[in-house]
């Protein structure tokens, strides 16, 4: 028997707000089911794409990451490399997509704590 499951990234933020705008212009959103009751602090958000990718923000201890030295990175595997990039025009790392030597044609955001985001799509299936 094979293990299953999920695996959600937990990514620490500085700014709850600023990061879930950002994840929120990916495509991530906050269900009702991710909301804090008025009663706790709001410092852990569940976000989803409903497409099968789930985030998780969480409040960074103060002083842990460090601007410009952020060790985390994502990888948002999506066949709308092309849209999502048109979207983000000015905030890129690097140049627009293109075809990398391990197969992907992808391109690279950072978030507002610096998180390295890569989004790309399988080359050989990707419809150009």
């Amino acid at each position: 028997m094979s293990p299953t499951g999920v695996l959600i990234a937990i990514l620490p933020c500085n700014d709850l707000d600023a990061s879930e705008a950002f994840y929120g212009r990916l495509g991530f959103v906050r269900s009702d089911a991710g909301s804090a009751s008025s009663s706790q602090p709001d410092s852990y958000r569940m976000l989803s794409n409903g497409g099968g990718g789930f985030l998780h923000l969480t409040q960074a201890v103060e002083g842990w990451l460090v601007p410009g030295s952020n060790p985390f990175g994502l990888y948002l595997q999506t066949e709308d490399v092309d849209e999502i990039c048109a979207a983000f025009q000015g905030e890129l790392i690097g140049t627009g997509p293109e075809d990398k030597p391990w197969g992907m044609y992808e391109f690279a955001l950072s978030d507002p704590d610096g998180t390295l985001v890569r989004i790309g799509w399988p080359t050989r299936r990707h419809p150009r």
